[in-house]
């Protein structure tokens, strides 16, 4: 089971939409740079409005971000577009006679919450600027 695209996707439309500040954006164009269909962008814009990281609305007027990227956590982010979801899930069934099925749940706990906790301080430390800084030097532009 693959872990959900819709983080990266958030801070791809967030980039995108901070660098073309100037235009139009539409759900078309974000969605034609992400490789995706645009009712999906709407669907994680809408996530990232109702966060109040993202202004928009339907028509002409702008669509714009209602901080500047340095006052933007990745972890703001994350948690508007994944909510309070843990990184990692336990499977739910497995078997109570099996030692290993009785036992792996509490095993794997602790060090799912410990990386959880890592992961969720890691964001919190990188703002959407950092990820716009990185840009330039990540890519032949």
């Amino acid at each position: 089971m693959a872990i959900s695209t819709r983080f990266s996707v958030a801070v791809h439309i967030l980039v995108l939409i901070d660098s073309e500040r100037s235009k139009q954006i539409t759900s078309d164009h974000i969605a034609a740079s992400v490789g995706t269909n645009p009712v999906v962008i709407r669907r994680i814009m809408s996530l990232l409005k109702k966060a109040g990281i993202l202004h928009s609305s339907p028509g002409l007027s702008a669509t714009y971000l209602t901080r500047s990227p340095a006052e933007i956590s990745l972890y703001q982010i994350y948690t508007a577009v994944e909510g309070s979801k843990q990184l990692f899930d336990m499977h739910k069934n497995p078997n109570p006679n099996c030692f290993v099925g009785a036992n792996i749940q509490a095993a794997l706990d602790e060090t799912f919450i410990a990386a959880q906790s890592k992961m969720e301080a890691e964001l919190k430390d990188v703002s959407l600027e950092d990820i716009i800084h990185n840009m330039p030097s990540k890519t032949n532009l």
